[in-house]
């Protein structure tokens, strides 16, 4: 079994916050791939299915995003996995909007998210960076992360995460790097 977890925050007011595309990655693939109803386990909401030969459980963490360790640890610990089966699906503020890589292991850059699955689950997991972009200014970073992508920017966010769940398949089977290709070819 895998753990691909989205980070985002809970509630409707964060919907369409740029910090929320990991929730909405999620929610794409969950549709794209008839995963199970969505349940309420390990302080979030999780859904069940299978990506070509792999059982995966898709886990949002209704914690609030800088507890979300607390949420991805609890399941971690339930199936008895280590974080080699987890993938966690997150913003990124270092890359161009709708780019797409794939990293394994790392720091959190300052992500709080990431920062909190470091704290109680160690830092040697699979990360699926989504590129928000930088505003340019330090000062603008706030407002930019926990702003909602706005009407320009939804044809893009739509073949990113159409991109994504069309290609997990090859996140499933361990090959990020033609995930991380077949993605891009995509978004031509």
């Amino acid at each position: 079994m895998q753990i691909w977890t989205g980070l985002g925050n809970p509630g409707p007011k964060y919907a369409l916050h740029r910090h929320n595309v990991g929730f909405t990655a999620l929610d794409v693939i969950a549709e794209m791939h008839d995963f199970g109803p969505v349940q309420k386990k390990f302080s979030g909401w999780v859904q069940e299915g299978t990506i070509g030969s792999h059982k995966v459980l898709l886990l949002k963490p209704a914690t609030f995003m800088n507890k979300s360790g607390e949420s991805v640890g609890a399941a971690l610990r339930f199936y008895k996995l280590e974080t080699d089966a987890l993938t966690v699906f997150h913003d990124e503020l270092d890359l161009a909007p709708f780019k797409v890589k794939v990293k394994e292991g790392g720091g959190h850059a300052g992500h709080n998210g990431l920062r909190s699955i470091d704290q109680h689950c160690g830092s040697d997991f699979r990360r699926v960076r989504i590129g928000i972009g930088h505003p340019g200014h330090k000062e603008r970073v706030n407002g930019h992360v926990l702003g909602n992508y706005v009407k320009a920017e939804m044809d893009d966010l739509a073949e990113m995460l159409g991109a994504i769940a069309s290609e997990v398949r090859w996140l499933a089977d361990g090959e990020n790097a033609r995930f991380m290709s077949d993605v891009a070819l995509r978004q031509q």
